[in-house]
């Protein structure tokens, strides 16, 4: 092997320094245009919507805080990486629901309701069972916490 450059290695060469210098103009116009449009707004304080903060976010993140530092961001990199933190927080934290198990479906305490009115012998456990022989599956305590709700004695 001779260290001669070949012509066919010499238009590989160029042509794989085609896409990078073509890429590296079009970087430079961004960071150009974005550094005239971050000087326009300069008083003003830029919005985001959450949409846009979390895309920016990611992108962010790709880049890394040298290469951030070295860009003329609309945000600093450390709260574009704190967004990413926290978005990255937020995707494994289970949403928070309210204390206590959830209410009965209000059909089935609708049900309750008009059972326990018409029939005034029946007690939660015969309750209990017409609502299962429906379809619906409620505890004894349940009817009779609906019925205490709504203000109806124990049979």
């Amino acid at each position: 092997m001779s260290n001669v450059v070949q012509p066919f290695q010499l238009l590989v060469i160029t042509l794989a320094g085609w896409p990078n210098r073509h890429q590296r103009a079009v970087i430079d116009y961004l960071i150009e245009e974005n550094r005239v449009l971050k000087a326009q707004l300069e008083a003003q304080r830029l919005r985001f919507t959450d949409a846009q903060r979390r895309r920016l976010a990611v992108k962010a993140k790709v880049l890394g805080r040298r290469l951030l530092d070295e860009l003329e961001t609309l945000l600093t990199p450390g709260t574009l990486l704190a967004r990413h933190r926290k978005l990255i927080a937020e995707k494994w934290t289970d949403a928070r629901k309210g204390p206590g198990r959830p209410r009965v479906a209000q059909e089935i305490a609708n049900l309750v309701v008009r059972m326990a009115r018409e029939n005034d012998g029946w007690g939660y456990a015969r309750i209990q069972g017409a609502l299962a022989n429906l379809g619906h599956v409620v505890a004894p305590n349940t009817v009779k916490n609906i019925r205490k709700r709504q203000g109806i004695e124990p049979a």
